[in-house]
């Protein structure tokens, strides 16, 4: 695998002068990708050059041995270097191959988070809410901005659905697996009896789409404008605002109601339908190589009950890797780092399993 690395910093060079060309300087998107490139080899010759000076102290710390003029002493302390040095050289290995796993062409994407009621009626509605709330909480943490594209609030303060584009740094790697079943088990407010209910949400998590992906067909798309509906506030159910696009191909269909301009919730319609469609033709493609889904944690399979957050117990625990936390409080106010990174670690370790 090392063999290929040996020219890396001729690669480097090669980079670092296109990165110094004016014209390329005038292609942002070009010099995004190069920029990218130089990066990504970059720290793999980092990695590289470390491991072969490992590689090299091994091979030194070793001839130790095999000298018979060295007393017992220091030979024992070179079998102790070699332990130490061969750990290093293991973890860098991993690192290594880390790097060079096949990227996620989404993973550094500003990303939709579209959360629905499932069973559960109002209680599920409520939990809508507070898994907005959660995610928000989490986004203000990573520094990220959070956009509310669509919503249908309720008079209990939940929501039968909400839309919103989280907008920051690598948004899509860090929020890809929170697609598919979120489960909620507790008491509601109105039960007397003190029982617990169970109730569902359904998470999806959908990569902004650029308008150069997708050449859609504004013949294929049929515009509806309707006013607005829910709770109270100026222009509600006052003007024709609110707007339901169709996608006729695909039967998709997309309504924003949020703004009182119907031309802002039309645009912001479109670049909901946009990324819908985008994670179609994903999808399409994913359901043809399924067998690749087997190394995953359930990135696009929204059927899926992933993870169930059970108030009485004060537990959270996600079905896919058997995680169990009983820090539901924290999670719920949007700490979520200790969901989220052993998700990715383990994807990580399961695809590097396919590589060895």
């Amino acid at each position: 695998m090392f063999d290929s690395f040996e020219n890396l910093e001729e690669k480097l060079a090669h980079l670092e002068g296109r990165l110094s060309d004016p014209a390329l300087v005038n292609d942002q998107k070009e010099f995004q990708k190069v920029a990218r490139e130089h990066a990504h080899l970059s720290k793999l010759n980092v990695l590289y050059t470390e491991f072969k000076q490992i590689r090299r102290d091994i091979a030194d710390t070793r001839s130790i041995l095999h000298d018979e003029n060295e007393d017992q002493e220091i030979k024992e302390l070179a079998r102790q270097d070699i332990l130490e040095l061969e750990e290093k050289e293991q973890n860098l290995d991993r690192e290594i191959k880390l790097v060079l796993l096949p990227k996620d062409p989404n993973d550094e994407r500003n990303t939709f988070l579209e959360i629905r009621a499932g069973t559960g009626g109002d209680e599920a509605a409520l939990f809508v809410a507070e898994l907005f709330r959660m995610y928000c909480r989490f986004a203000e943490s990573m520094g990220w901005r959070v956009e509310i594209m669509s919503s249908n609030p309720l008079g209990i303060g939940g929501f039968k659905e909400i839309i919103g584009l989280i907008s920051g740094d690598h948004v899509y790697s860090k929020l890809k697996y929170e697609s598919g079943v979120h489960r909620v088990q507790r008491v509601p407010e109105t039960e007397t009896q003190g029982r617990i209910h169970t109730s569902a949400v359904t998470v999806a998590i959908l990569p902004e789409a650029d308008e150069v992906e997708l050449n859609i067909d504004p013949n294929e798309l049929k515009f509806d404008v309707f006013r607005s509906s829910g709770p109270g506030g100026q222009s509600v159910n006052t003007t024709d605002s609110a707007v339901r696009v169709t996608h006729l191909p695909t039967g998709l269909v997309v309504q924003c109601q949020d703004e009182k301009s119907q031309h802002k919730n039309k645009a912001k319609a479109l670049i909901v339908l946009r990324a819908r469609l985008l994670d179609k033709l994903q999808q399409d493609h994913h359901d043809k190589i399924s067998q690749d889904r087997k190394s995953q944690v359930g990135t696009g399979d929204r059927s899926e009950r992933i993870r169930t957050y059970n108030f009485p117990q004060g537990r959270m625990t996600d079905h896919r890797i058997n995680l169990t936390l009983y820090k539901l409080d924290a999670i719920m106010s949007g700490k979520l780092e200790d969901v989220i990174y052993p998700l990715i670690a383990h994807d990580q370790a399961e695809r590097l399993k396919a590589i060895q």
